[in-house]
């Protein structure tokens, strides 16, 4: 419930400040756009291969941190296992596409909730799902996840290329 909780916080101001901050450290949105497509095409092949890529993994020194504490919920948990690079990333820029359409970012923000809510049902009833679906059946569902993830990514880069101008239309 905590690490649930502390990743919709951490998510939803990404959400409604992000942009702002990227603006005021001369960071524009192709380039948030790009790079969270490289982050989001390296989970996604994580998943894909069943490899670390090391853009959902933690350091050494972070895992030594985490073995002395008993709550797990702030790390690693809310960050960065649920809400990552790529998720924060995500988040600015699906607010950022729906800029002054206050229905677009209600819609946006309520989505964000809604799949935060999914998250935490999963996580309650992880085992429950594990022993339902076996280990085949989580590698199967995890490497197709992974194809629409790196879609996705692949659509993300494309946009940021096209937005940046660097290459004329």
């Amino acid at each position: 419930m905590r690490g649930s909780l502390i990743s919709a916080a951490i998510l939803v101001a990404f959400a409604l400040v992000g942009e702002p901050i990227l603006k005021t450290l001369g960071i524009t949105l192709p380039a948030l756009r790009t790079a969270g497509g490289i982050l989001l095409l390296l989970m996604g092949i994580e998943l894909v291969f069943a490899r670390s890529s090391g853009a959902n993994s933690t350091t050494a020194e972070e895992e030594r941190e985490a073995a002395g504490k008993a709550d797990i919920a702030v790390f690693p948990l809310a960050t960065p296992l649920i809400a990552g690079p790529g998720a924060m990333g995500a988040a600015i820029l699906l607010m950022a596409n729906q800029q002054g359409d206050f229905v677009g970012q209600a819609i946006v923000l309520a989505s964000l909730l809604a799949i935060l809510l999914l998250t935490f049902v999963s996580l309650l009833l992880a085992g429950r799902i594990n022993a339902l679906l076996g280990v085949t059946g989580m590698h199967v569902i995890m490497r197709v996840m992974g194809v629409i993830l790196c879609a996705l990514a692949v659509q993300f880069i494309f946009d940021g290329i096209r937005n940046s101008g660097l290459i004329p239309m």
